[in-house]
């Protein structure tokens, strides 16, 4: 998609690896979508000390307000946190009293005495609110977490998908699922509904589309599983099929954690050697020829083959990928190392002006 320009891509980067570098499953450092891709790609950063140690520049350092955060991002969050179905309703009911704007922010300040005279006014049940307490308090160990952002992350980020460059979010140390989940929810939610606000606009003749996007999320079973995917902003776009210019890139382990409804949905698929039956049939949902597919996958070598088929293809077909980061596969991507690309130069020149 970066070297075809097909469209501009927003990757929630759960472990640092897609951005400056990464390492390869033999130990050896490969290059991330920066290097390759200087111009193209911007490496935004929760933890802006861990990209220090890894002597990573990033170009925007992310902060989310508490003033940020909304019901529905905690309602996302209630079997990460262990809460209650009790406790995640008392969250509403505390947005009610307080405004969505400052409500976590005053139930994190509050004293034991105002706590007791505020569930007795709102008539919640003390285990409920001790329960929806402790999960908030896990709120509190990420710095990325503050009272109020010094810049709109949302901003930025739109800044620069706009100019055609793609955004890669790095989580540092924080790539625990409580930062992971509510980082990608919050911030897709609200760039989804600018670009539905542009798009609805557009229709109207009102202004030009937006650039196509595609939010790569990992793990992607925790934000489109059974029970929250219909709540999800991921489960809406999966949904609604690039309405307003904005599509999934779903990476997972366990497809078969994936709502049946989203895994029909989804247009291109790419899947490696599955070894559980409920993943294989998951993956095949909806497909033409499913008893056939599924005898091919199970043949699949367990390294380097993968099965794709779908929209992008015009039949499945099994294919060998490459051994990313050997100098070999920069060479096939289009990407000479400097020495390498002097001495191909120097020989044009001598072909075209033999001495």
């Amino acid at each position: 998609m970066l070297q075809k320009q097909a469209a501009v891509r927003l990757v929630f980067d759960m472990h640092s690896e897609y951005g400056w570098e990464g390492r390869s499953e033999k130990g050896y450092k490969v290059k991330g979508l920066k290097q390759l891709f200087p111009s193209k790609v911007a490496v935004f950063a929760l933890d802006e000390e861990s990209s220090r140690w890894r002597k990573v520049s990033t170009d925007f350092v992310v902060r989310i307000g508490y003033d940020e955060i909304e019901p529905e991002d905690i309602d996302l969050l209630r079997q990460t946190l262990n809460l209650t179905e009790a406790s995640t309703q008392a969250v509403y009911q505390l947005a009610r009293e307080f405004g969505d704007r400052k409500w976590l922010e005053t139930v994190l300040n509050l004293e034991e005495d105002d706590s007791k005279q505020l569930i007795s006014k709102l008539n919640i049940h003390d285990s409920t609110y001790r329960n929806l307490r402790r999960g908030l308090e896990n709120l509190r160990r990420f710095p990325f977490l503050v009272p109020h952002a010094p810049d709109n992350s949302v901003r930025r980020i739109l800044e620069y998908l706009d100019r055609g460059i793609n955004v890669v979010l790095e989580f540092g140390r924080f790539d625990d699922f409580v930062a992971y989940i509510l980082i990608a929810n919050l911030l897709s939610r609200r760039i989804y509904a600018q670009y539905r606000e542009k798009g609805e606009k557009a229709m109207g003749g009102d202004m030009a589309t937006s650039r196509p996007l595609v939010i790569t999320i990992e793990e992607a079973h925790r934000f489109l599983n059974p029970e929250v995917s219909a709540r999800t902003i991921f489960g809406r776009i999966a949904r609604e099929m690039r309405k307003y210019d904005v599509t999934l890139l779903v990476i997972d382990q366990r497809p078969s954690g994936i709502d049946d409804e989203v895994m029909s949905q989804l247009g291109t698929k790419i899947t490696c050697l599955l070894d559980d039956e409920r993943d294989v049939d998951s993956v095949l949902t909806g497909v033409a020829g499913k008893s056939e597919l599924k005898s091919v996958l199970s043949r699949l070598e367990t390294k380097q083959q993968a099965l794709i088929f779908g929209h992008a293809v015009p039949m499945p077909v099994v294919i060998k990928t490459r051994e990313y980061g050997s100098a070999e596969s920069y060479k096939e991507l289009g990407f000479l190392e400097a020495a390498e690309l002097k001495r191909q130069t120097e020989k044009e020149i001598d072909d075209l002006w033999p001495t």
